[in-house]
Order: C-alpha cells, then structure tokens, then sequence
C-alpha cells in the first residue's frame, strides 16, 4: 500500500463506525463504536466465527484488526484525540443511593 492509499484508507477508519451488532448504534446510539475503538477480542471473534463483514466495512475492519494485533494501536491516537478521547465501552452504572 502506498502512502497515499494508507493515508485515504486511515481516513476512511476514522470516519467509520460499526453499523450493527454488539458495537452498533443500537447499543451505542446514535452511530455506533468507531471501528478503530474496537476491542481487539471483538474483532479476534470474527476471525474464529465466520470471519470479518465482506466488503469495505471488512476491509476496514481486517486493517484495524492487524494493527491492534500488531501492538500499533497508537496509530488510532490522533483521531481518538479529536473525538474527546477512547469511546466508553462500559455501560456506566448508576450508584446506589443511601
């Protein structure tokens, strides 16, 4: 891939966010996860269960898996940065009052 490419395809993850599933908007409203905020156990998932989304979203999706896979997950610090930080992925979860 050449810089150009990797750049346009780096752009591309940043604006793509998981349309369905347990990282979808119906879970995450309004868009769903950014792909690049993905656990990689997720994506691990797809590859031992009928592999990723054909198409570009699995295109994507199979990029951000080898980076994390990788150890670079760093590369999606920038765009996290630009989001206000990492996504939430945990449900926050009302204290008891007392």
């Amino acid at each position: 891939m050449d810089p150009e490419e990797f750049e346009e395809t780096m752009l591309e993850i940043s604006r793509t966010f998981m349309p369905f599933g347990k990282y979808g908007p119906q879970n995450y409203p309004p868009s769903g996860v950014p792909i690049y905020d993905l656990p990689f156990e997720y994506l691990d998932w797809f590859q031992y269960n009928g592999g990723l989304p054909k198409g570009p979203l699995g295109e994507l999706l199979e990029i951000v898996y080898h980076i994390k896979k990788d150890g670079s997950d760093e590369a999606f610090s920038h765009f996290r940065k630009m989001n206000g930080g990492r996504t939430r992925l945990r449900k926050k979860i009302d204290k008891p009052s007392f």
